[in-house]
């Protein structure tokens, strides 16, 4: 049993992913496959990731490598894109992907006895994409058509003038997505230069959870995958830190003809990799998600009234994602609406959480970790985020503990390292109303 603190769920952590249940493979080609069986359920799902994001976009040529996480299943030499799906369809199975700013990562589930139908698909797609230029050209116009829609949503444009304010000069400041001018210009055969740079087995990791046996599983993989070879022959440099701005920085977007102005105000945060991430993340939970939105919910929205919604994010990752607070509010209440959010960082910053506040909030974590395993997706994506971060394959079995030793004073520490109210940036997006 996990021991937590008195008032703490205490959990039994024997059921969830650990060494003995966890098989885990590193291949020649450097492919690392996990699985993990569970035969309550007929199905098995197989999750993973590769190392090819919007960071690896090439000058000019933002949205890249979102597109070609797209077109992957339009198409390659001996299946159309009919064929495919139609593959898919017939086994009643799942397959997608989609690309982020660090990696591009897959999902897809099918019946056990299909593990190998669904594993030739996606072997097929991630080593021989043909980017039929009809394919690539329908696909283009589809996401030129959603960044117009983008292009007038204001949380959206909130966002992409946060991330260009707070991280000018670092790769985290262009949008996964690109831009229109940029995605209006990629071609299939930037498309196929992309796959070939980039898709490879080394930094590439799949996990298999369902109703078929651990190392089953990992030979499956390892027919359909084993001799894949490519890719990037270097590891990719470290993302760089980001510090603060100097100062508080503003900006604001004019979108006429909107009945709301949405707000993004923060700064770089800690990556996953940092020792500092877990305390940040039950500092975040405290400062704006827990119950109603923790603080900046009850002070912004529920007593001043402010906002439509105020929630905060932490993103971690690999790099240093933004810690930042969001609210959609009327126009005319964006500057009131700052100014609360503002005491309440500084409030934050200046004076622990309360006992009440962390053991609240150190029970929803502990809490909520039994839902977050017990489905077949929710370990294959548990598995992932083990490799991913180098957590090791104890990690679930000792996060119970991990969140209850986390102390006020570590969330306090955290805060202060990473949010100082005096150097943000503040990005709204709207109609007029709230000038910057």
């Amino acid at each position: 049993m996990a021991k937590v603190k008195p008032g703490l769920p205490s959990l039994d952590v024997r059921s969830f992913p650990g060494p003995e249940t966890i098989r885990r493979r590193a291949l020649k080609n450097g492919l690392v496959v996990l699985a993990r069986q569970n035969f309550s359920s007929p199905s098995v799902v197989i999750s993973g990731f590769l190392r090819a994001g919007a960071i690896d976009d090439p000058v000019g040529q933002a949205g890249l490598a979102d597109i070609t996480a797209s077109a992957l299943m339009r198409g390659t030499p001996s299946r159309s894109f009919d064929q495919i799906y139609e593959s898919i369809e017939s086994i009643g199975a799942s397959l997608g992907f989609g690309a982020g700013t660090s990696s591009t990562s897959f999902r897809g589930k099918a019946l056990a006895e299909d593990l190998n139908v669904l594993l030739s698909i996606l072997e097929d797609v991630l080593r021989y994409p043909s980017f039929p230029k009809d394919q690539v050209d329908r696909l283009r116009s589809e996401k030129l058509t959603g960044l117009t829609m983008r292009d007038q949503d204001t949380g959206s444009i909130a966002q992409l003038t946060f991330d260009e304010l707070a991280y000018a000069g670092h790769p985290y400041r262009f949008p996964s997505d690109g831009y229109r001018e940029t995605v209006g210009q990629l071609k299939a055969g930037g498309l196929r230069a992309f796959h070939r740079r980039y898709y490879g087995p080394r930094g590439t990791v799949v996990a298999v959870v369902g109703a078929v046996d651990a190392e089953a599983a990992i030979h499956a993989v390892e027919s359909h995958l084993g001799s894949w070879s490519g890719g990037p022959r270097t590891p990719r440099p470290e993302i760089p830190s980001m510090a603060p701005p100097a100062e508080t920085i503003r900006g604001r977007v004019r979108l006429d003809g909107k009945s709301q102005s949405d707000i993004v105000l923060g700064t770089p945060g800690p990556s996953r990799f940092d020792p500092a991430f877990l305390p940040a993340a039950l500092g975040n939970n405290i400062l704006g998600r827990f119950g109603l939105f923790g603080r900046i919910g009850d002070a912004v929205r529920e007593d001043a009234g402010l906002a439509y919604y105020a929630y905060s994010s932490l993103a971690g990752g690999p790099g240093p994602g933004p810690w930042q607070v969001i609210a959609g509010v009327n126009p005319a209440n964006a500057e009131q609406a700052i100014d609360l959010t503002l005491l309440e960082l500084k409030r934050f910053v200046d004076e622990p959480v309360t006992p009440e506040e962390l053991g609240d909030n150190q029970a929803n974590f502990i809490g909520r970790l039994p839902l977050q395993l017990e489905s077949n997706e929710g370990v294959a994506g548990a598995l992932v985020n083990i490799e991913r971060y180098g957590l090791g394959l104890d990690y679930y079995q000792q996060y119970p503990g991990l969140i209850a030793g986390i102390t006020r004073e570590e969330i306090l520490e955290a805060a202060r390292r990473f949010i100082d109210p005096d150097r943000l940036a503040i990005a709204i997006a709207g109609p007029e109303g709230a000038p910057a």
